[in-house]
């Protein structure tokens, strides 16, 4: 048998020159943030090629077209936010994904 990981998800992603860095995380079993909900935690480091960092985004955004295929995804347009002051669509907002999505798919 083949050892197995876990994760949590990817916390960071990071290019240098023709080396890729995908950081994985776990959620602590001791350590709380200000909220009291499970700090994210280094886990593991993945180390790619720009080459095979493609492939492998090629082979991930395939799984995911098959799960979203069988029903077990559902894709959903994203959400406007908008500014509390002045009603207008805030354009400025990087990530407008409804909150019970997976961080993985920001």
């Amino acid at each position: 048998m083949h050892p197995e990981l876990y994760t949590d998800g990817i916390e960071e992603i990071t290019v240098s020159g023709t080396i890729v860095r995908v950081d994985l995380v776990s959620l602590s079993p001791t350590e709380r943030d200000a909220n009291n909900a499970p700090k994210r935690v280094l886990s593991q480091r993945l180390i790619f090629s720009v080459e095979s960092f493609a492939n492998s985004i090629d082979v991930m955004q395939k799984a995911l077209q098959g799960l979203v295929d069988a029903g077990v995804v559902r894709r959903t347009p994203p959400v406007e936010v908008q500014n509390a002051t002045s009603g207008a669509r805030d354009g400025g907002t990087p990530n407008t994904r409804p909150v019970n999505v997976s961080s993985n798919f920001r």
